[in-house]
């Protein structure tokens, strides 16, 4: 059974037992789930079973057990295959290539005749990795569903890296002793196939953070957890240490699934009472006696469920999992949104529907900070000589006013200030202009609110505005043409006049996202890789701290000279990154922080992130190939904004430690139409 019931881990709620073989896979299986573990990764081959490449027209016996041994169902969701661990394909010795080469692809071609749901590929032994890599290419191109998992250790020991050094005459290259970088040379040779994840070995001693972080944009789809790590507590139940809890619940709320490794190695008093395996730790696991079919009681003679020596630790699991503590009810509200791609609005050329208002308007946070905005400006009006508190109204234009939310905000705010307020709501989506004048019926705001069904652009105004509102800021700040549009409507403004927001700045950084690269590689064109996304980041590692890219104020002092404002844009970055080891860059993330009026913000940035906000979810600028970045090499790189008579687009390009191509020049993939 799954670990537990949550719903904000996807897979990760599954948990399987990895052992060495299973005479009977059956018996095997049947223990690992009245154990409570959900799957079973067990070798396809007996791992010692070393064999000749199968010439043509020789008959031989079976190579591994039949299919008829469990159902089609259970081999596709109960079993996890293992590949034979001497297979070799870039062996110095010529047989023994050719007899991995032929041993790789038949395992390969039997886990996929029994439908598994992934097969586990170990490591060659001499990290020579072209023809491996050739050959698992090969086989991922004829595969529907399964997944091959490649397993590299999270930390590589002392031995892993003295094979990575006498590797180096084999590879004409240095074999890097940091096991993301085999990762990546895999991944790269595989032509970055989505069919491949990872298999993180996690160590008994914790490698520094920086290193654990950068497997979050990763495709890692299972963590391999040793019993060895798990230690003793008074009662002698296994536990495990703090650093390991929290790397485990980090990677279950990633949607990482869990395998648990080794033999038991605790008993605690209830197994002792019943027969089961001292306190030394001395006994076998009943489910390691049935497959390996030493002498002693089987899954079924063991006493029961209770008496099965891994069933502390998947009890521990489960309770850990369970108890992982919730993320913010935010958090939730967006989970189907989680490193989905949602093409930018298009605000000018497209009209929103009732449901998309429906969701913006649900974030009270957002309205309640324009309503502090507007509350501020009003108080900080100059009432006319000899005007009583109250007499003088304030007109205040909301510009792009929907169905109402800044509509009712700015006369809440009128309110509270004990100002008189007189409200123009100018509004070009002929529907929502129908909410607008249903709600000055039933709203009473007939004496206070006049709806403008028109473009800002074009609307000639009857009188000036004291205060200019709007809510055109997208997920990069400018990216649905505010600048352009309260530009525009600047005309309306009294000399001295506010505009709410009053300035905005753009931000970006660095990130690791296999998830969404692999998503927008999808598509096997040049468009969606020169295209930006709105999407809610959830499996990504950030690389470097952000950088400022472009900011915009209103009022713009350049709007009203006959040159006319000039909103092209463009930014050389730079990302330091002392210290951090290498990774692999899939793109930028980007966010924006406004000024609404003095000290009242609203930010996606992540360091001034308003809280409980959900109107904008970050911005993804991908690169059309992943960039390698050596471990501390800084990131530069080029962002451009650019405009025409129609349209506006970026343009972006990362410059050094590798130029990539300038993507989307001349706005060719994506643009926004004006």
């Amino acid at each position: 059974m799954p670990l537990g019931k949550r719903t904000d881990c996807g897979d990760a709620k599954y948990a399987g037992v990895e052992v060495s073989f299973a005479c009977d896979v059956v018996e095997a299986l049947e223990g690992t789930l009245q154990c409570g573990f959900d799957f079973l990764a067990v070798p396809l081959v007996h791992p010692r079973f070393r064999r000749p490449r199968l010439e043509p027209g020789v008959t031989v016996p079976p190579f591994t057990r039949s299919d008829l041994l469990l159902t089609s169902s259970q081999w596709s969701s109960q079993i996890v295959g293992k590949v034979s661990p001497w297979i070799e394909p870039d062996a110095p010795s010529a047989p023994l290539r050719r007899d991995s080469e032929a041993a790789l692809r038949q395992e390969l071609e039997w886990a996929a005749h029994l439908s598994l749901q992934a097969c586990i590929l170990p490591l060659p032994h001499t990290l020579a990795l072209a023809n491996y890599a050739r050959i698992l290419h090969q086989v991922m191109l004829g595969l529907s569903s399964m997944a091959l998992w490649i397993r590299i250790p999270l930390a590589a020991p002392a031995a892993e890296r003295s094979a990575s050094r006498a590797a180096e005459p084999q590879e004409g290259a240095h074999a890097p002793a940091d096991p993301w970088e085999w990762w990546y040379r895999v991944r790269c040779l595989c032509g970055q196939n989505a069919k491949l994840g990872v298999l993180l070995d996690l160590p008994l001693t914790l490698p520094p953070q920086q290193a654990i972080d950068r497997w979050r944009g990763e495709p890692v789809r299972a963590v391999a957890l040793p019993t060895a790590a798990f230690v003793a507590n008074r009662r002698g139940y296994p536990t495990l240490p703090r650093a390991h809890q929290e790397l485990l619940i980090d990677f279950w709320w990633q949607g990482v699934q869990v395998i648990l490794t080794g033999q038991a190695h605790h008993a605690p008093p209830a197994h002792a009472e019943t027969g089961g395996p001292s306190a030394s730790g001395s006994g076998g696991s009943a489910v390691a006696v049935a497959i390996n079919g030493g002498a002693g009681p089987g899954v079924a003679a063991a006493g029961g469920e209770s008496d099965h020596p891994l069933r502390a630790y998947c009890e521990y699991l489960s309770y850990i999992f369970r108890k992982a503590p919730l993320p913010p009810e935010q958090e939730l509200l967006e989970l189907s949104y989680r490193d989905y791609l949602q093409a930018p609005l298009q605000p000018l050329q497209d009209n929103l529907e009732s449901q998309t208002y429906e969701t913006f308007e649900k974030d009270s946070t957002k309205y309640s900070q324009y309503q502090a905005a507007v509350h501020a400006a009003l108080l900080d009006r100059p009432l006319a000589s000899g005007a009583a508190e109250g007499d003088e109204a304030t007109v205040l234009m909301v510009v792009g006013a929907g169905r109402g939310p800044l509509v009712r905000a700015s006369l809440a705010a009128a309110d509270a200030a004990g100002r008189r307020l007189r409200v123009y709501a100018v509004e070009k989506n002929a529907n929502a202009v129908v909410t607008l004048q249903n709600l000055v019926e039933s709203e009473g705001w007939g004496d206070r609110v006049t709806v403008a069904p028109a473009d800002m652009r074009s609307w000639a105004a009857p009188e000036l505005a004291d205060i200019l509102v709007s809510e055109l800021l997208g997920s990069f700040g400018d990216n649905e043409l505010s600048p352009e549009c309260l530009d525009g409507a600047q005309r309306f403004l009294k000399p001295g006049g506010v505009s709410i927001p009053a300035a905005y700045t753009s931000f970006l950084q660095p990130v690791t996202s296999s998830k969404l690269w692999t998503d927008v590689k999808a598509y096997n064109d040049r468009e969606h890789l020169e295209t930006p996304y709105v999407v809610k980041l959830h499996r990504f590692t950030t690389l470097a701290p952000t950088q400022p890219v472009f900011t915009f104020e209103h009022p713009n002092p350049a709007a009203g000279t006959a040159a006319g404002p000039d909103n092209t844009r463009e930014t050389p970055l730079r990302f330091e990154r002392p210290g951090a080891p290498a990774a692999v860059c899939h793109g930028f993330a980007g966010y924006f922080d406004a000024q609404l009026y003095g000290d009242v913000r609203l930010s996606t940035h992540p360091p001034s992130h308003t809280p409980a906000m959900f109107s904008w979810f970050p911005i993804f600028f991908p690169l059309r190939r992943p960039l390698h970045l050596p471990a501390g090499a800084p990131v530069q790189a080029h962002i451009w904004r650019c405009c025409s008579n129609h349209k506006v687009w970026y343009e972006w390009a990362v410059v050094s430690p590798t130029p990539t191509p300038i993507h989307n020049p001349n706005g060719r993939s994506y643009y926004v139409g004006l």
